[in-house]
């Protein structure tokens, strides 16, 4: 190899590097799930759970378009693949594509 094939693939090696500590620090993966109200004292475990938890329930029962004024359902969104194509590493299987769907998400 020459001295600019070394330096690629000095380049090459870094980056891949800094890639795998970038998805495991300081937590792994790139996506969480938070909530979106505060779970501070009883009331607020009894509005978010039973017997709170109810009510919405109820309103989505008589109009389903309710499930997006008390739900995350606008807000959320599904990225499924079987890992068989993915981009520039083929078929990596569903497990190993899981960076890759994060970062779509």
């Amino acid at each position: 190899m020459d001295s600019s094939s070394d330096k690629k693939e000095e380049l090459r090696q870094q980056l891949r590097q800094a890639a795998l500590e970038y998805h495991q620090f300081p937590r792994p993966g790139k996506i969480s799930v938070a909530p979106t109200k505060g779970l501070l004292n009883q009331r607020d475990l009894a509005l978010a759970y039973s017997p709170g938890v109810a009510a919405p329930c109820e309103e989505i029962v008589k109009d389903p378009a309710n499930a997006y004024k008390y739900t995350a359902r606008g807000n959320l969104v599904a990225v499924i693949s079987n890992g068989t194509a993915v981009l520039g590493l083929g078929n990596i299987g569903p497990l190993a594509s899981k960076p890759v769907m994060e970062g779509k998400g």
